[in-house]
């Protein structure tokens, strides 16, 4: 346990509550936990909320590690980034009780859910998820935070771009490439490419409405309740 005495983690919300439970079990001693909705925001369960992020630089010398534990994908590479930039020693927390093949690469600040598999020559991305349940097979190629939700399935050597999210219970068939800032509904099948931008739901995946080279696209920010329905609710902490 040399080293992982004090972790802090950015982002004080259910997500964080499931990070600070790897960390604890992973070894951690102390958890203190930072959010830029502070000081609205200055506990989660039994933790104290420090501060905000600009607190947190301040502070990163009195810190072993640092995990960012925001669900938003383009919330977490852009505070992963901050912190980068201020030579934050940026973790990587992976569960007991996940299974991650020793011949797999996790970039820096992923996070490994309980009951995870992450196969053989799978290759994550800086900030990726990999949530409660779900699977990533051999030879997949996950860019930076990409999040693949409970209970999803990724087949074999699949390739997902920078910042997609794969929802809950979704299966993506081996060998398929999906583009950036993709969404991909709940339980939906993905059984053939995607461009970038799209939000697909149904079996088989088909992009919703809008209109793009290859279908319809939707303008994420735009259709909350689109995104609602679809299990894709993006908050900026949490699952």
């Amino acid at each position: 346990m040399t080293g992982r005495k004090r972790l802090a983690i950015l982002g004080a919300s259910g997500h964080g509550k499931v990070v600070a439970d790897i960390a604890i079990q992973a070894g951690w001693q102390e958890i203190v936990f930072y959010d830029d909705a502070w000081p609205d925001r200055a506990s989660l369960e039994h933790w104290r909320v420090e501060g905000s992020l600009a607190m947190l630089l301040r502070d990163l010398s009195s810190f072993d590690g640092v995990a960012v534990a925001i669900g938003h994908n383009v919330i977490r590479e852009a505070k992963l980034e901050a912190l980068a930039e201020h030579d934050a020693r940026l973790v990587t927390l992976v569960h007991p009780r996940a299974t991650v093949s020793p011949m797999a690469r996790l970039g820096v600040g992923c996070v490994v859910v309980a009951g995870a598999i992450v196969n053989a020559f799978a290759d994550l991305g800086m900030g990726t998820i990999v949530n409660t349940g779900a699977t990533v097979g051999h030879d997949c190629r996950l860019g930076a935070c990409v999040h693949v939700a409970p209970g999803a399935n990724v087949a074999g050597d699949v390739e997902v771009g920078r910042g997609s999210w794969i929802g809950v219970g979704a299966a993506v068939r081996h060998g398929v490439v999906i583009g950036e800032r993709v969404m991909v509904g709940a339980g939906a099948a993905v059984v053939s490419d995607l461009d970038d931008d799209l939000v697909v739901a149904g079996v088989p995946a088909r992009p919703l409405h809008g209109a793009g080279p290859r279908g319809p696209v939707v303008p994420i920010s735009h259709d909350a309740q689109l995104l609602k329905r679809l299990g894709l609710v993006l908050h900026k902490g949490g699952n």
